[in-house]
Order: C-alpha cells, then sequence, then structure tokens
C-alpha cells in the first residue's frame, strides 16, 4: 500500500515557499483569468506551480491533482476581487501535513445535497444515484466501475430534459448538469481529478445569462470548499 500523501509533505518550508510565490503574484498583479502561465502572469494554478499542469500539485505541494482542478473552475467564476485573493486563501486554509484525499468527494456529496434542494423532481433520482455513491466511497466502501457507469446511463437519459428545461430555468439544468458530469467521469476510474473539475464547473456555469447567479454559486463553492480542506484530519 502506498504512503498517504500529505499537504505540503508535511513541511512548512514548503508551504511557505508557495505562499510568498503567490503574495509576490498579487503585489504584482501578475494574478489574471483566462490564461495557466503566460510572460509570468497567470490564473490561480498558473502562479502558484508556474504551469497549467494540475498533476504537479501532488508533486510539488502534496495536494491532489483533483483539488488544483477545483481551486481552477473556482477561480474563474468567482468575481473579480474575490478571485484575486482567491489562490492565497487557498493554500492558506490547508493544514501542514492534512490528508486531504478525501476532501474532493465530500465537497462533490455536498454539491449533490444542494443540487437536490433546487433540482425539479423529475431528475432527482439521477442526483441521488451518484449521491450514494459518492457516500460509499466516503464510508471506505470505493463504489465499481459498473456502478459509476450505470449512473452515468441514467444521467444519459436525462440530459435532453435538462437541456429543455435550461430555456425556463437556468439553475436547475445546471444543477442536474452537474450530477451527470460527475457520473460520466467517474466511468472512468483514470478521470478522478476531472470528475471534480467538471462537477464544479457545470454546477458553477449558468448560460451568460445567469453570470450574477453563477458569481454568486462560486462564492458560496469557495467557502464550502475553504471549509473542508481547513478541517482536513492532520496526520501525526
Amino acid at each position: 500500500m502506498s504512503a498517504t500523501m500529505l499537504a505540503f509533505h508535511n513541511d512548512r518550508k514548503i508551504k511557505a515557499k508557495y505562499s510568498r510565490r503567490i503574495a509576490a503574484h498579487a503585489k504584482a498583479d501578475q494574478i489574471i483569468n483566462g490564461k495557466y502561465w503566460e510572460n509570468g502572469k497567470g490564473c490561480a494554478v498558473g502562479c502558484t506551480i508556474h504551469s497549467g499542469q494540475h498533476a504537479r500539485y501532488e508533486n510539488e505541494l502534496g495536494i491532489p491533482r483533483a483539488l488544483a482542478h477545483l481551486e481552477d473552475v473556482i477561480f474563474e467564476r468567482l468575481p473579480n476581487e474575490l478571485a484575486m485573493t482567491w489562490p492565497a486563501r487557498f493554500l492558506r486554509a490547508i493544514p501542514v501535513g492534512a490528508d486531504l484525499s478525501m476532501v474532493a468527494s465530500r465537497f462533490l456529496f455536498w454539491l449533490m445535497d444542494d443540487m437536490l434542494a433546487k433540482a425539479p423532481e423529475r431528475v432527482k433520482p439521477q442526483i441521488k444515484e451518484v449521491r450514494r455513491l459518492f457516500g460509499e466511497r466516503l464510508d471506505g466502501r470505493e463504489p465499481a466501475i459498473d456502478d459509476w457507469r450505470k449512473a452515468r446511463s441514467a444521467a444519459d437519459a436525462a440530459d435532453a430534459y435538462a437541456a429543455d428545461y435550461a430555456a425556463a430555468d437556468y439553475a436547475a439544468a445546471d444543477y442536474a448538469a452537474a450530477a451527470y458530469a460527475a457520473a460520466d467521469a467517474y466511468a472512468d476510474a483514470a478521470a478522478y481529478a476531472d470528475a471534480a473539475a467538471d462537477a464544479a464547473a457545470y454546477a458553477a456555469d449558468a448560460a451568460d445569462a445567469a453570470d450574477a447567479a453563477r458569481r454568486l454559486a462560486a462564492t458560496r463553492f469557495s467557502e464550502k470548499l475553504l471549509e473542508l480542506l481547513a478541517n482536513a484530519p492532520v496526520l501525526p
């Protein structure tokens, strides 16, 4: 069994190094939307690792790539004044030596609950099934790939409904799409990181006509993710 990956590789100097880097980019007004890393400027991920390769979070910072994807999609959807402080807040929330392996799944489980409170009855069974699978993962019972594939098939059957519903209610269709994205990505065991990114992106990314709602949702998502990061268990 491989050793548990610990945040910042259980080294305060690593957290300090990347925190200083982000602070320097912020001071120089080099944190920007829409680009990973170009000419000394970039997004939340780019200014952290000077690259757009999310997997480098694992080697350099001891942070699962799924969380790098979540940091990324939330950053791109936050109001500008919050987006510029988001990379520093993300790093600051993470305790040195924390086990972050289940944080993305906890976030997505919470997201499914959030969807259930707002989605129309017709799509709730699909959302509940995806929520159940995340619940099993959090209980230490990893769902079989076939279970994720079945959830994906059920979601596919409801896709047309979500598209039709969008004209009347962007938010409801958007929440439904988040469940579809999660099931779709988890159908492939190698797509764990993309599942987190896709679910957050679909949930936060409404139509342009609902831009304010999207930014409000991203703000709420950011606060929940920070809460989960801060409360991740620190191993002895």
